[in-house]
């Protein structure tokens, strides 16, 4: 049987070849690649005829992939029994210094928010990013040790925007376990809060991250997921931006009619007149006509040149430089898919200037494949 690595793998009734599949697909949650499956079996082989000591990295994939502490795994000595409770000396206990939280102190938090989103929104996410995760660092130990009752609530949604807004800004940076990592922190927040619209948002959002990690089918499911969380009085812009965040994920898929079903939903959705009930949320026509706009790039539809136009007509100028690269990448697919190389490459030379000065490593990837070597 060999040693207790072995064992459980026996007990799960996997084979080798599932083992490497789940520790692949463990290493590239955090941004990392495997060896080929030759060299990664031979690993394999020398961890369960215990010839070898496993290093950290390998033990914590072990660790993810069977849902096991490394002691459980045989990978490090168990720890020591607990000591009676007549052999512990008796040291004296001190509470925590808790923090008022109070209504005025979550106002102040939500402004350096806003204040963040705009800053990110005009100059991208690498100019902003440092001060945004200090300011999640600043608000997660406010919720931390304050005591129920006061504004925790209150100031755990406030972590969560903050949170989705980092992490977002970590995924533009090409940065996805960290963004992964940004993510759980919104969740776990918006839980907290009990705001439900919050947490379906951070929780679809986190699937854009599964989509650039070429996970399209996982993120299918996250956004599915985060439809069903979205209860009660939600804001119907959330509820159009939910169905155009599946369409995304089906046009990812090649699902051209499911696609653009969803596209539909959003576009019916979506109230005349703006609400902006949520400050996270800017969705309006014209943003959902580059959102179309992108699906459709995506699946090679020429007519996406329509609806991108009208969003580059309608967007203001230097109000959302990010979001302006996306679009002329999206724009310069569009015109590569009819076959007007020319303007295909005049788009997406634009989009790499604005790209330069955002920062944004995920536009950079897409303009390079598109300009090629």
């Amino acid at each position: 049987m060999g040693n207790r690595l072995a064992q459980v793998r026996a007990e799960r009734g996997w084979k080798k070849a599932r083992l490497l599949h789940e520790l692949r697909a463990a290493a590239t949650r955090r941004g990392e690649q495997l060896p080929k499956d030759e060299s990664l079996g031979r690993r394999v082989a020398v961890w369960e005829n215990q010839d070898g000591v496993v290093g950290d990295f390998y033990r914590e994939l072990l660790c993810e992939v069977y849902r096991c502490s490394a002691a459980e795994l045989g990978l490090v000595e168990p720890p020591s029994p607990e000591p009676m409770a007549e052999d512990l000396v008796t040291e004296p206990f001190e509470l925590p210094e808790f923090t008022r939280v109070d209504p005025g102190l979550v106002d102040l938090l939500r402004s350096q928010t806003q204040t963040l989103r705009l800053l990110d929104r005009r100059l991208g996410g690498p100019a902003v990013h440092g001060q945004a995760v200090a300011h999640v660092e600043t608000v997660r130990n406010l919720v931390r040790d304050a005591l129920p009752e006061t504004a925790r609530e209150h100031a755990a949604d406030e972590l969560g925007q903050a949170a989705a807004l980092a992490g977002w800004q970590a995924l533009d940076m090409g940065r996805l376990p960290e963004a992964w990592r940004l993510h759980e922190v919104a969740t776990a927040a918006a839980r907290e809060s009990g705001q439900a619209a919050g947490l379906s948002y951070a929780r679809a959002q986190q699937a854009f991250i599964l989509l650039d990690a070429g996970r399209t089918a996982d993120a299918l499911d996250l956004i599915t997921s985060a439809q069903a969380m979205a209860r009660g009085p939600i804001p119907s812009e959330l509820v159009a931006w939910l169905h155009a965040a599946r369409g995304e994920a089906l046009a990812a898929l090649g699902e051209r009619d499911a696609a653009l079903r969803a596209l539909d939903a959003a576009t019916a959705a979506l109230p005349v007149q703006p609400e902006h009930a949520l400050p996270y949320l800017m969705l309006d026509a014209g943003h959902l006509a580059r959102w179309r706009g992108h699906c459709l790039a995506r699946l090679g539809e020429v007519s996406a040149i329509d609806d991108l136009g009208v969003a580059l007509a309608a967007m203001p100028e230097g109000q959302y430089a990010r979001a302006e690269v996306g679009l002329r990448v999206d724009l310069a697919l569009a015109f590569r898919a009819r076959g007007e190389v020319t303007e295909s490459r005049a788009q997406a030379e634009q989009a790499g200037r604005l790209a330069g000065r955002t920062g944004s490593e995920r536009q950079r990837r897409r303009i390079r494949e598109l300009l090629g070597p």
